[in-house]
């Protein structure tokens, strides 16, 4: 009989290393793709972070002719502007409600129209209804207003059809009431569209073999969505929710002021923090006030996201950001 001889194999070593070496060993490793990652890594560093050295303005009676280090600290004056104006509450309460009729209208109504575009089956038609429910986003809300102001405008069409069939103006310009109703309409055409591409996104990328399982069933289109989509949807659904939920102390200043401009008729239910704080660095040219509502929108938004990403880690943990 032959011998056989055992060779020795040397054991690879699959120990990374650690600190600044396993870092740089890190980078050298995958270097094409970090590469591909460093234009929006500067971008993010110029445009997000930079810029974050004018929080001190917060804390300073800004002068554009002392510049920021040169001007001198207030402490917590630029705050008083702001807590001390006797409609705070109000703007408070209009920027937070219509925030949430913004986000659970939006959500609705994005998830309706993406299960509608999953169920379409010939592609070019889907293709074309999708682009045409995009196409609002892009357009600017200074287009929107004029048109707004034809048909709901003194001699609008939809002003001029009410006045006759129901013998009474609406006065759209000058009742507030109508307001909140005309915005969210607004925001649902101008956003449900284009919010539908990452459900739909999500939707294809869900299991087919089940919706097959479920076929074979004799389950309908409608069980379908209603036991299988949905009940998968859900976590999409929610930290779509928690990364709105960061903005709901922010009001849409484009879309308000843009539809609503300096009409004091209508600042009962559309004036939220961002116009009233325009209209006050426009009258009082106080930069430092503005930059300490904005730190304050971001503080009071970053605590809701927090809130919430806890609270959703404990009903559904699988749906948490972090």
């Amino acid at each position: 009989m032959e011998k056989t001889t055992v060779r020795s194999v040397k054991p690879i070593n699959t120990k990374q290393k650690t600190g600044i070496r396993g870092v740089g060993q890190e980078l050298w490793k995958n270097r094409l793709l970090y590469a591909m990652t460093l234009p929006t890594i500067i971008w993010v560093a110029i445009f997000c972070y930079v810029p974050m050295y004018g929080v001190l303005i917060t804390f300073k009676d800004f002068s554009y002719k002392k510049g920021i280090w040169g001007s001198e600290w207030c402490g917590l004056k630029n705050f008083e502007f702001l807590f001390n104006y006797k409609g705070v509450g109000q703007i408070f309460w209009n920027t937070i409600y219509l925030n949430l009729l913004f986000i659970i209208t939006g959500t609705v109504f994005s998830i309706v129209l993406a299960l509608m575009f999953v169920e379409i089956k010939n592609k070019i038609y889907n293709k074309t209804v999708q682009t045409i429910a995009i196409f609002p986003h892009f357009v600017s809300w200074t287009v929107v207003a004029m048109f707004l102001s034809g048909i709901i405008g003194g001699s609008g069409t939809l002003t001029q059809w009410i006045s006759q069939n129901f013998g009474s103006d609406p006065a759209f310009y000058s009742n507030a009431s109508w307001w909140p109703l005309i915005l969210v309409l607004l925001k649902i055409w101008q956003g449900a569209g284009y919010g539908t591409i990452v459900y739909v996104a999500a939707i294809t990328g869900f299991d087919q073999s089940m919706y097959e399982a479920a076929k074979m069933d004799g389950a309908t289109r409608l069980q379908t969505i209603t036991r299988i989509t949905l009940p998968m949807l859900k976590t999409t659904v929610i930290m779509l929710t928690i990364m709105s939920i960061g903005k709901i102390f922010a009001g849409d200043f484009g879309m308000i002021y843009a539809l609503v401009g300096d009409n004091s008729q209508l600042y009962a239910t559309t004036d939220v923090i961002d116009t009233f704080v325009y209209r006050a660095l426009r009258q009082l040219n106080n930069m430092g006030m503005r930059t300490a509502t904005s730190l304050f929108q971001s503080i009071v938004g970053l605590v809701m996201v927090v809130a919430t990403n806890a609270l959703a880690k404990k009903v559904e943990p699988e749906s948490a950001i972090f």
